[in-house]
């Protein structure tokens, strides 16, 4: 047989660690081999059973779960660590997933389905209730459209378009610049009209202003 996974349960309530040793206990492939009723205690314990999964608290006394996950990940990265809280705040799922957990689960599952969990997480896998899952797809997609609108490249100007924008930046009108380029007046309004449109912009000075950032075109 192979050797049983190594488990440590970290949760301040007495009771729910007593009844999650009761229901590991009828697996005969994993043992629990430590418990901690806090943050302090929990990175102490962890250092001398070395367990191979620890189910971890979020909210705790002298030192948190999250605390506690990025200490023990610091001092034993081969463990994998599965926070098992009531604590359906993103921020907190944010929070584990950086400071290393593998999993974040919810109290309101089964409490038969922790095994298969434990399970789950020693052969490589992750594990985020589905409610949680669904808030970090939420904003991920979110960071992601964001991302891509800053990607957004800038819009292009026929080479036209530029003579007439570094003419505006010289300060000169319709008229002057439609001399300069020898154009009609009319040809210099459209393609000041095309500027703003494809710029999103509303004045010649806002043009100006965005080619020279973008470096379209240099100030006289």
């Amino acid at each position: 047989m192979p050797e049983p996974i190594k488990v440590m349960i970290v949760d301040d309530h007495a009771l729910f660690r007593r009844g999650l040793q009761m229901v590991l206990a009828n697996e005969e492939d994993i043992e629990v081999v430590a418990e901690s009723g806090d943050g302090v205690d929990a990175v102490e314990k962890a250092k001398s059973a070395r367990p191979d999964v620890i189910l971890m608290d979020v909210r705790m006394p002298k030192r948190t779960g999250l605390e506690a996950t990025a200490a023990i990940r610091e001092i034993l990265p081969e463990s994998k660590i599965v926070m098992l809280t009531v604590s359906d705040e993103e921020a907190d799922l944010y929070e584990a997933l950086k400071a290393g957990a593998l999993g974040y689960l919810l109290k309101d599952l089964a409490i038969e389905e922790v095994a298969a969990a434990i399970r789950s997480v020693q052969a490589g896998h992750s594990l985020i209730t589905p409610s949680m899952a669904t808030k970090l797809l939420t904003e991920f997609s979110a960071l992601s459209a964001k991302a891509n609108e800053e990607k957004k490249p800038s819009p292009t100007l026929t080479e036209r378009e530029i003579d007439v924008l570094k003419l505006a930046a010289q300060g000169l009108g319709n008229r002057d610049i439609a001399k300069r380029l020898g154009i009609s007046e009319n040809t210099v309004k459209n393609h000041v009209r095309n500027i703003l449109s494809k710029l999103q912009l509303h004045s010649r000075g806002e043009a100006v202003a965005f080619g020279v950032r973008e470096k379209m075109i240099d100030l006289p």
